[in-house]
């Protein structure tokens, strides 16, 4: 008889069966196997909110494949993530093979090594009911309002909206944000730099200050305060008035927790959240290092916290590291030990590698380049972190000229501690201190030249990912699993779009969340979904529970529904149109931008008079009217010679004759992948079959006969270094070497 290892994903089975050997059996739910009905509410809020799960569609295969494997098993230990989410898959799962979920058949590891997963099979507990009426709770309040909201926006706005709880949220920050912007008003103000020339020769350069004797700063305000200052420093002699000096200790920021660790992936490598935790999760599940390293290894604890313990062995191995790596003075005389905030669930630590001891470096050639970079930041901010506090000498010259004072101050770094290997990014550059020359009390300075500069406050900056997960993380907004579903919400459903980094609402994201905040404040009160994510915590510590919580909620919530549904009708709201700079060539109007059944598309505004429209690029611009070849001709038709052009279908954007419906050419665009053919190294296309089916195929086809219905990836087997494939509709990854055999899949969980 053997014992059954129930995970979440099959990537993890893969590490942990090979810590476990042959007296465990190791299988996947591969995430949830039961949830609310798509169809229906599917929770009676007349009978204290109970909810009616059904088994997902789709998973009924696996579910009675786990049943097989259950019965035949002598021992169950239910191994899904260490969060509410993860208690809940348990609880789904015992409910559905007929598990009794107080027997003590739940066991939790924060990393995936063989001595966690070891120590977490000797110590099996039941499952903790109050973390799952906690996730239990928040996928009700979401469902209710998801479900109530969304007709009421069908009404009221137009078909195929939808709303969420703290989507909602986030949507209105962005939009209150851009509110602000449009509101500011630009203030003038002046600055007067003199660059100078020491007794030896060296150039410095020093701002006005203010006037001698007043202590305080002086703002100059326009053109004449700037230019009575620099007239009055003219022909004039500048003095080094004071000189002091002075040390300043840096200390290293603390461990990563999910909301840092996102921050400062976007800053210093430019991913987005939903990219970051995927390659976290990643790392967490395992990767093949090879005999050298140990075979399959988790790299990193559990991504999903909000904590910033360290366990006590981490903290040693780091100390060792860092006093063999650096020096016994890199190690601050006391181990460092960070404070978590209050309201912080402490189940788990922060991010850290597993091991210290497995460099970055060192195991470069088994990772992709996201995986790499993602563990070397995760490796240096935690090493770091235990680190000596770097120690600064800081210089603040005084220089008299006249009446005034100008003023130049800059650092050295005497001794460089953490930031011998990491420094935090900033949101906002930061102006550099420059490296003072030496200088000394009286001596006196040559004037260069004075130079007055114009400036203007500028508006406070939008949003990026960044920002507006540390603003939610502020505020109490969400928690550390919800950050990347909130931002992949409101952009995928048109809320708020991208430009670069930052986030910018749409003329939809405004007429919606103004719409919300005068028939539903609660739902988009920063406070009130702050503290909504209070009383869940509650629930989980067992100080509260899941009736009391959903009650006091829906309660409100029904009153402000049936009052907007009585008060606003489709004809109050005026949704405006999103403009475009794309001239309409048969009437000369601005076309505007209309959601299509295959996009978006750009149509003229004088519709139905004039019927203009074009296709659209995903990022907004116009597809070219004509097809140039590769030597910047026009492409033809092959049937009556015209200009080709390209337009948009169902399956995408196809070429089509000019002349259409006289002619009815068409070409289908291979479209290139961004992966490159396991054969010949030529680019990947995706082109559509008979029964426009997509497929993949080598550009170079037939020459080189690589194709393939499934989706190749850049992603290498982890068993043998071979591409993998998706498999169509689901996130299954399979190695392309069908007697490898290997099988992945995500959990969805960051969807």
């Amino acid at each position: 008889m053997q014992k059954l290892v129930i995970v979440e994903s099959p990537a993890k089975a893969h590490t942990i069966k090979g810590y476990l050997g042959s007296g465990y059996k190791v299988v996947a739910s591969k995430g949830h196997v039961r949830d609310l009905p798509k169809s229906t509410l599917g929770i009676d809020v007349d009978n204290n909110f109970e909810a009616h799960y059904i088994n997902i569609r789709g998973k009924g295969e696996l579910i009675r494949e786990l049943k097989k494997e259950a019965k035949a098993a002598d021992k169950i230990f239910l191994a899904t993530d260490p969060d509410r989410e993860g208690e809940a898959i348990s609880w789904h799962l015992a409910t559905a093979l007929g598990v009794d979920p107080t027997e003590a058949n739940r066991i939790t590891f924060n990393e995936i090594t063989k001595a966690a997963v070891k120590d977490a099979i000797k110590r099996p507990r039941r499952i903790d009911m109050d973390l799952v009426n906690s996730q239990q709770a928040r996928r009700i309040l979401d469902r209710i309002v998801g479900y109530k909201l969304s007709p009421f926006l069908w009404k009221t706005v137009r078909n195929g909206l939808s709303a969420g709880r703290v989507q909602s949220v986030a949507t209105r920050i962005i939009v209150d944000r851009e509110n602000e912007i449009r509101a500011f008003v630009p203030k003038e103000y002046w600055t007067v730099d003199a660059d100078l020339i020491t007794e030896k020769g060296k150039k410095l350069t020093a701002r006005f200050y203010g006037k001698a004797g007043d202590g305080k700063k002086t703002e100059l305000t326009c053109e004449s305060e700037a230019m009575e200052v620099v007239n009055g420093s003219k022909n004039e002699q500048f003095k080094v008035r004071e000189v002091k000096r002075g040390k300043k200790f840096k200390n290293p920021s603390p461990p990563f927790i999910t909301s840092t660790l996102q921050q400062e992936a976007s800053r210093k490598l430019n991913f987005q959240s939903q990219r970051t935790m995927k390659v976290a999760q990643e790392l967490y599940e395992g990767i093949n290092l090879g005999s050298e390293f140990g075979g399959v290894q988790g790299l990193i604890t559990y991504m999903r916290t909000d904590s910033l313990r360290v366990a006590d062995e981490a903290r040693a191995a780091a100390k060792e590291y860092i006093n063999e790596r650096y020096g016994d003075k890199y190690y601050p005389e006391n181990p460092r030990v960070y404070k978590t905030k209050s309201g912080a669930q402490d189940a788990h630590e922060s991010i850290r590698p597993s091991r210290v001891s497995v460099e970055p470096q060192a195991i470069r050639s088994k990772l992709t380049p996201d995986q790499y970079k993602l563990y070397k930041l995760i490796w240096d901010r935690f090493v770091s972190s235990q680190m000596a506090s770097a120690e600064l000498s800081t210089v603040q010259i005084d220089i008299g000229c006249a009446e005034y004072v100008y003023r130049s101050s800059g650092y050295t770094v005497k001794f460089p501690g953490f930031m011998a290997l990491y420094e935090e990014s900033a949101d906002v550059e930061v102006e550099k201190s420059p490296r003072l020359p030496q200088i000394s009390e009286d001596e006196l300075l040559e004037t260069d030249k004075i130079t007055p500069e114009q400036h203007f406050t500028e508006p406070p900056a939008r949003y990026t990912e960044a920002t507006l997960i540390k603003f939610l993380e502020e505020r109490g907004i969400g928690r550390p699993s919800t950050y990347t579903p909130i931002i992949t919400i409101i952009t995928t459903r048109g809320y708020v779009k991208r430009s670069g980094k930052s986030l910018i609402p749409t003329p939809l994201g405004e007429v919606i969340t103004k719409l919300m905040c005068e028939q539903f404040p609660d739902i988009v009160n920063y406070a009130f979904t702050a503290s909504m994510e209070d009383n869940l915590d509650r629930i989980e510590d067992g100080d509260s529970t899941m009736s009391d919580v959903l009650s006091s909620f829906y309660d409100g919530f029904k009153r402000e529904l049936e009052a907007a549904e009585a008060s606003v009708s489709k004809d109050d709201i005026d949704v405006p149109v999103e403009e475009t700079d794309i001239v309409c060539e048969k009437c000369g109007a601005k076309m505007i931008v209309k959601d299509g059944r295959y996009g978006k598309f750009a149509a003229c505004p004088n519709y139905p008079e004039c019927k203009n429209t074009k296709p659209l690029t995903k990022s907004g611009k116009p597809a070219p009217s004509v097809v140039p070849d590769a030597d910047g001709e026009v492409k033809k038709c092959e049937k009556c010679g015209s200009d080709l052009v390209i337009r948009t279908g169902r399956y995408g954007s196809f070429y089509a004759c000019s002349k259409y419906p006289e002619c009815k050419f068409t070409k289908q665009i291979a479209k290139p992948l961004g992966v490159k053919c396991p054969k010949c190294g030529a680019d990947i296309v995706a082109k559509y079959g008979r029964n426009r089916t997509q497929f993949f195929s080598c550009e170079k086809y037939p020459e080189c006969d690589f194709s393939s219905w499934d989706t190749p990836t850049d992603e290498k087997c982890p068993k043998c270094g071979k591409m993998l494939l998706k498999k169509k509709g689901r996130d299954t990854l399979v190695c392309i070497d069908s007697d490898c055999g290997y099988k992945s899949v995500d959990d969805g969980r960051d969807k």
